[in-house]
């Protein structure tokens, strides 16, 4: 008996019910025709109807402009947003009696028909990754109309279900990968680019691994991977890492996991937290295959650094730097200031104080104001080491004037660490760099 894959039997179905549904004979695909399947999707009650009406929407949701997909939203908006007098009173029912049918009633009044129309849509071919394109546009539109900001809430609060972990399947890349998978890697690699199949096959080689998440409805679609390299100590640059020339390293010798790049695959999936999960279960099963490794560590960038130091002289809690070093650090401006050994020699001191006062008191509310710098340490993650010079590419200098940092996941004290962070923002960082934190200029 020969398989079949959902995506191929949800098509099979679908066909079957082109003959009970009513297709448009206008080539033109408009907002006002879309808006018009999802109204005849919500009445529909027939399996094959409904999943043919949902692929008509799929494919007519591909061919609008921005324009028209702004005014398909807008209109998704308007047409279909709660009754506030009904969850007014359904509340105060449920304030009074407390019962399931009272609980219920109020349970559906609070969920708009949108939510509906999106669950309904799922179930054509290719529906969830219309859906999460549907998400990575309005998270752009909702930019030009901020009203549009209820109707990303109702995608996206589907989305964190649907892709819950308990959906994800791990696998690891490697040269066996399909073709098609591994294109997919090169093109979403966004923090350290892959430069074409050589490259890619160096990433993939004895001492180097990758993982990925994928969806069962995408199974040809990483949704985050993560890059590791098996090395002798802690890795300061990340030359060492994808050099061309870097000599390979037996696997069996290495006593160090560096997390070198992590890649979220699809913008309409951000916010959803994959990177967590991956990391941990991508180090019990590195530590399962290679007990030998010890230390868990990242070499991680520091995207948001040179922005807030544009900002640092106005900064109380780095009113340190004096005018002396205000005119040394606008060196960093000038290009290729880093092989200049006096310009380096000069900045070196000051930068790398700076960084650890940046990781310690720079905050977005209560919690770091660096974005890798919360991921790591929510995740329980202790920062270890700050690196002067780890990333040369014109990206890494833009963001953090070269700086790479370390941080280290150590499996006695990851939940300890995430505990105290997530209840009290304690950040768990190594004693060096509280030092380097508390220098005063000059010293």
């Amino acid at each position: 008996m020969s398989s079949i894959s959902l995506s191929q039997l949800l098509n099979t179905v679908a066909d079957a019910g082109v003959e009970l549904f009513r297709k448009s004979s206008v080539k033109k695909i408009t907002p006002v025709m879309l808006i018009s399947w999802c109204e005849e999707l919500l009445s529909t009650a027939g399996e094959a109807s409904g999943i043919t009406l949902a692929r008509q929407i799929v494919n007519g949701y591909a061919a609008l402009s921005d324009n028209e997909k702004l005014e398909f939203f807008r209109t998704l908006k308007s047409s279909y947003e709660v009754d506030i007098d009904k969850i007014v009173q359904f509340a105060n029912d449920f304030h009074d009696k407390q019962d399931g049918d009272s609980y219920s009633k109020l349970f559906a009044a609070v969920e708009s028909k949108r939510q509906e129309i999106f669950r309904r849509i799922n179930q054509a071919p290719d529906g969830i990754s219309t859906l999460v394109s549907m998400r990575r546009d309005l998270l752009r539109l909702q930019r030009e109309d901020s009203n549009l900001t209820v109707v990303e809430k109702d995608l996206a609060h589907l989305l964190h279900s649907w892709f819950n972990k308990g959906f994800l399947t791990l696998r690891r890349i490697d040269w066996n990968t399909p073709a098609a998978i591994l294109e997919k890697v090169i093109h979403y690699e966004s923090v350290h680019e892959i430069k074409g199949w050589g490259d890619l096959r160096r990433r993939l080689a004895a001492d180097r691994m990758c993982f990925a998440f994928f969806h069962g409805t995408m199974p040809d679609e990483p949704i985050i991977f993560v890059e590791v390299a098996l090395v002798n100590g802690m890795t300061e640059s990340i030359r060492a890492l994808i050099d061309s020339e870097r000599n390979e390293l037996d696997p069996a010798k290495a006593d160090t996991a560096v997390f070198y790049s992590i890649n979220n695959c699809h913008e309409g999936l951000l916010g959803i937290p994959f990177g967590s999960f991956l990391i941990k279960q991508v180090l019990l099963e590195i530590r399962s295959e290679f007990p030998k490794i010890k230390t868990f560590a990242t070499l991680s960038p520091v995207p948001a650094f040179r922005r807030w130091l544009a900002r640092a002289s106005e900064d109380l809690q780095v009113s340190h730097v004096t005018d002396d070093e205000q005119k040394i650090l606008e060196l960093i401006d000038e290009p290729q200031w880093y092989e200049n050994k006096s310009t380096a020699q000069q900045l070196r001191p000051i930068l790398i104080r700076l960084a650890a006062r940046y990781f310690l008191y720079a905050k977005s509310g209560s919690e770091p104001y660096d974005p890798v710098a919360r991921f790591h340490l929510r995740n329980g993650a202790k920062l270890e080491r700050i690196n002067w010079l780890g990333d040369l590419s014109p990206n890494g200098l833009k963001q953090s004037a070269g700086i790479l940092v370390n941080y280290v996941y150590d499996l006695d004290e990851i939940v300890k660490n995430h505990e105290e962070y997530s209840s009290n923002q304690k950040i768990v960082v190594a004693s060096t760099i509280k030092k380097l934190a508390r220098k005063q200029s000059g010293q």
